[in-house]
């Protein structure tokens, strides 16, 4: 069965480089990325290739002799796909094609691959479209190879430099078209947004596969689509929740990545109007990742990027039945005790404390902690709901004075 499975994904190579603005640990931590990627979009990861430089090659992104291993490499072990970690230029791209006589992708273009695998709705496959269609205009004339040998003058006047510009504006017609229609559903969706009434909103934001959408299920009681990959969820996804009789929206968005494409975000960022307009935001965190403090970083610039920033959020730890301290051998001089050795009830002395109330420990997964995540959620939506509608409170008394004896 597992030979079954390995027939049909596409073997690929993963090139990285270690430059002084990416040290040897980060790169290891992008290419772990990378690789989810690639096994996200259906391909297996047969081997990784890094080079230390002070930056990459304008020309190949790598260097000659490393560009050589992985073209040696590529010969022997029958790698149909190279897959490199940074936005490759048209030229880069070009060269690498020529030398490695294999597909290249960067990315750029992997996490495109994935969005477009993803989307479901029109308005998803709209956005994703307009995101291919803006990284492809730059890179046409790297399609025209054929037409290398013309150097310019006489001859390039042809019907070959008519063909580019030909596919130059009808990319940039259909550019146009897919804008209009996005602002066409964004008009629409503006108007849902507001026949919802008054209700508080509430948005759950953060890193792709932190479990987002396994909270939504669990919370609204709804069948949200929820896998271990990246990008499981690409339409934003709005249902009604009560809790203990107080109803609110809930919407489950598109997760966030390091090294997003701009295309991709300039494409979401209507998608993201959710985040935009929601009075709560809860940003999920996958605590049991080894990185997951550049996650949030990572989603906090997004947010910022998008006025999202600013709004009441409440940090939600989601995963703690998979979190696992390294261990540390107190017996090893030289091994250093760092946040990697800490327990939970370490973290949660660190800046987590300064948090206070709007900090949970969740397993959506395990539904373990959950009585005090609707607890606090409650408090706060309730106190939004009040200040807005200030003769609702007596239907809507403290958590603390509820009767929890009844079933929601």
């Amino acid at each position: 069965m597992l030979e079954k499975k390995d027939i049909n994904l596409e073997r690929a190579v993963l090139i990285g480089v270690i430059t002084k603005d990416q040290d040897e640990e980060q790169s290891k931590e992008y290419l772990d990325e990378l690789e989810f990627l690639t096994f996200t979009a259906g391909g297996e990861v047969v081997k990784r290739f890094t080079q230390k430089m002070e930056v990459p090659n304008p020309k190949t992104f790598i260097g000659t002799g490393k560009m050589a291993d992985v073209q040696q490499f590529i010969e022997d072990n029958d790698i149909g796909t190279a897959i490199f970690d940074d936005e490759l230029s048209s030229a880069q791209e070009r060269n690498i094609s020529k030398i490695l006589n294999c597909k290249v992708l960067d990315r750029t273009n992997l996490i495109l691959d994935i969005f477009a695998q993803r989307a479901q709705t029109s308005y998803a496959r709209t956005q994703v479209e307009l995101a291919q269609c803006e990284y492809l205009l730059p890179r046409l004339r790297g399609m025209w190879t054929h037409l290398e040998r013309q150097k310019g003058g006489i001859g390039m006047r042809g019907p070959g430099e008519t063909e580019i510009e030909t596919d130059r504006r009808i990319v940039r017609e259909r550019i146009a078209l897919l804008k209009a229609k996005i602002k066409t559903i964004d008009k629409q969706m503006s108007v849902q947004r507001g026949n919802r009434g008054a209700m508080v909103r509430v948005a759950l934001v953060g890193y792709t596969n932190v479990g987002k959408s396994t909270l939504m299920n669990v919370i609204s009681k709804s069948d949200v689509f929820a896998e271990n990959k990246l990008f499981a969820t690409l339409d934003t996804t709005v249902r009604k929740v009560v809790i203990h009789n107080l109803p609110f929206l809930l919407s489950d968005t598109v997760g966030f990545i390091r090294k997003l494409p701009t295309q991709l975000v300039d494409s979401f960022k209507s998608t993201l109007d959710e985040v935009r307009e929601a009075d709560l935001l809860l940003h999920v965190v996958d605590i049991s990742h080894p990185n997951f403090e550049d996650h949030i970083a990572s989603v906090e610039k997004i947010l910022g990027e998008i006025q999202g920033a600013d709004k009441p959020t409440i940090m939600v730890f989601n995963k703690i039945d998979a979190y696992k301290a390294e261990p540390f051998d107190e017996t090893d001089l030289q091994e250093v005790r760092n946040s990697t050795h800490y327990s939970l009830d370490e973290w949660k002395r660190t800046w987590m404390n300064k948090l206070g109330d709007n900090a949970l420990f969740i397993s959506a997964l395990n539904k373990e902690n959950l009585e005090d995540f609707r607890k606090r959620v409650y408090d706060e939506v309730r106190e939004i709901h009040v200040t807005r509608f200030p003769y609702n409170h007596f239907l809507y008394p403290d958590y603390d004075d509820l009767d929890l004896s009844e079933e929601e």
